[in-house]
């Protein structure tokens, strides 16, 4: 698929209508968590936004991925979209996630063009409102992960995503001792669940149904 095509399609589709709770909870845990799509517990929430970058390559359209580096928190080591919080500074949750993106992989800010944004959603272990952006860079670009931040960098193939085989469900321990079941995406040896999935699964839903 060409980065020109993709681009076109994708702006026409983040104008329309998101499917919001119909497209995330598809790759939500088991049981459903309601307070993952309470707009009061959002709003009084932690803010922060995440980027799905649309990247080009010789051999196709790839997705940076994060591992996160292993510290004291309940997201430690796990994957996501390049972001974070919303820093004081931050004009806007859109600086945010080109900020975060900027010193997590490398990628500057002014060779990003933003296509649209995702349905918000609430992570509760967190107590984070997170808004997820699209965005892609018109030419392939060069990472520079921040290993005080990412543990790993994995780039993943675009029309790899859309193969329904990649999506997988298991038992997941929580930090209580208990477990929880989930779906999640099988991405290079990787699990992707919880929020990320969710937010990939919204944007999965959009285009399948373009």
């Amino acid at each position: 698929m060409e980065l020109r095509h993709l681009v076109r399609v994708l702006e026409d589709l983040l104008k329309e209508p998101l499917p919001g709770r119909m497209g995330q909870q598809a790759m939500a845990p088991v049981p459903l968590e309601e307070e993952r799509f309470d707009s009061r517990r959002m709003e009084r929430a932690r803010k922060g936004a995440v980027l799905m970058l649309i990247c080009p390559f010789e051999n196709g359209i790839r997705i940076p991925f994060i591992k996160r580096a292993v510290y004291e928190g309940v997201h430690s080591g796990q994957i996501a979209f390049p972001g974070g919080k919303m820093d004081p500074g931050d004009k806007n949750l859109e600086e945010t996630a080109l900020r975060e993106t900027e010193e997590e992989i490398g990628v500057a800010r002014e060779k990003i063009q933003l296509l649209g944004v995702l349905s918000d959603l609430y992570i509760p272990p967190s107590n984070f409102s997170v808004r997820p952006f699209v965005g892609f860079t018109p030419h392939p670009p060069i990472f520079s992960p921040d290993p005080r931040e990412v543990a790993r960098l994995i780039s993943c193939d675009f029309d790899w995503l859309l193969d329904e085989n990649n999506k997988k469900e298991k038992d997941f321990p929580l930090p209580s001792g208990q477990t929880i079941q989930a779906p999640y995406f099988d991405i290079d040896q990787e699990v992707i669940w919880g929020a990320t999935a969710m937010i990939l699964s919204e944007f999965l839903t959009i285009w399948k149904n373009k």
